[in-house]
């Protein structure tokens, strides 16, 4: 789930951490405080080089070797402490930390299908097996959920933020589609002004529509407890997903936002004690 995300996501990611006890919000504000740092350095816009990056991602890495080796710096000892009470696995740190390389290395244009299945996996999936651990999900159930529901919620993000990606250089919508669509370039202004462009996205918009309907039964067959935090997350997600299928994606295309009523429906259904 990509931490640079619009205001609406913003708050329902923090309602959806209030209803949370508190250990495990605190767990959460860590991971989400290490989520976002890394994430910075992939994408904030400024001087940095793409290998000044790369060497700022790499000490993110030692970071997290330190502290699987019980030699934790201070900045992460919250995370330390999450990392301990709810049993977090450092190949998924790692993978976060790759994913984000994978941006700071060099604009991504028009990847194929097996690189933005692996992109997503990184950045957003890995980030869903660590919360779903702090959640509550046993461990078979916590892959599986951030398995579809992390690939559901970045494959919408992609689709929502083709315009802003455009702006600085990227084009995360699949070579395949794309060509499938007819639209050959991978230039980011003009294929996102391209109306062909929509072809392509509707071929994503399929796969995240499998992802979200694949995570459906698993919150389902989840202790309440446990997926009351990530089924407020999917109801703000699909509530965009839905409302830019409705709109379409020809240029140009306006902001999507979640519905305040998606959310509030979720928290009355789902998370109340």
């Amino acid at each position: 789930m990509n931490p640079q995300a619009a205001p609406a996501i913003h708050s329902s990611f923090y309602l959806a951490m209030r209803i949370l006890p508190k250990r495990r919000r605190e767990a959460m504000f860590a991971l989400y405080a290490f989520c976002r740092a890394v994430d910075d350095i992939a994408d904030e816009q400024g001087p940095w080089s793409a290998a000044e990056r790369l060497a700022a991602l790499a000490a993110w890495r030692a970071d997290v070797a330190a502290l699987f080796a019980g030699r934790a710096p201070p900045h992460l000892a919250a995370l330390d402490e999450a990392a301990r009470r709810y049993s977090l696995r450092r190949p998924d740190f790692e993978a976060v930390i790759d994913g984000m390389a994978m941006d700071a290395a060099g604009d991504i244009r028009a990847p194929d299908w097996a690189t933005l299945d692996l992109y997503c996996d990184r950045v957003a999936c890995a980030v869903g097996r660590l919360s779903a651990r702090v959640f509550g999900f046993e461990a078979k159930a916590a892959d599986a959920l951030a398995h579809h529901l992390g690939r559901a919620l970045q494959l919408t993000n992609i689709l929502r933020d083709i315009d802003e990606d455009a702006a600085i250089g990227r084009l995360y919508l699949p070579r395949e589609a794309l060509v499938a669509a007819g639209a050959r370039t991978d230039e980011p202004l003009a294929a996102a002004a391209d109306p062909r462009l929509a072809a392509a996205c509707a071929a994503v918009a399929e796969r995240a529509r499998w992802h979200f309907d694949q995570a459906e039964p698993i919150l389902a067959g989840a202790p309440r407890s446990a997926a009351k935090a990530p089924r407020l997350m999917a109801a703000a997600y699909r509530s965009i997903f839905d409302r830019m299928l409705r709109d379409g994606f020809a240029p140009p295309r306006r902001r999507v936002r979640a519905s305040r009523l998606a959310i509030l429906g979720a928290l009355l259904r789902y998370g109340l004690p």
